[in-house]
């Protein structure tokens, strides 16, 4: 397995935060990321250990024995993707407030936005060694 630095938490179940997996997966050449779901639980573990409720509505990114939460945890991933990725640092031109406003809402409503899966995903043959 790769050396682990950073890790995303996501609800495995949540058709908007796979999809953000997956697109993370694709883009993160440098293997900086390794993931778990929410519900599993090795992802309860790591909540846990960080002092982070199980009950969390949103994404978690823990780096350097830290958890960052909704839209901090987002701005964490951004300057990990590749260069043209990283007009989305803008949202720092943003007061905090606006943007946890609009992760807070967009959580909230992302299973009627974008639907919800049955159960967690498990990761290809491919992915294996990137997630916990």
């Amino acid at each position: 397995m790769n050396e682990i630095r950073g890790v995303i938490l996501f609800d495995g179940v949540c058709n908007l935060c796979n999809n953000a997996v997956d697109f993370i997966i694709k883009r993160d050449h440098q293997r900086y990321y390794h993931f778990a779901s929410l519900q599993s639980e090795k992802g309860k573990e790591l909540l846990e250990k960080h002092g982070v409720s199980a009950e969390i509505d949103s994404i978690v990114v823990i780096e350097n024995e830290r958890a960052y939460i909704h839209d901090q945890a987002v701005l964490k991933i951004i300057p990990k993707l590749p260069f043209g990725w990283r007009v989305f640092l803008i949202a720092y031109a943003f007061p905090p407030t606006w943007r946890h406003k609009l992760y807070k809402w967009l959580a909230r409503n992302r299973y009627r936005l974008f639907g919800k899966k049955e159960s967690c995903r498990l990761p290809t043959q491919e992915e294996k060694e990137l997630f916990l």
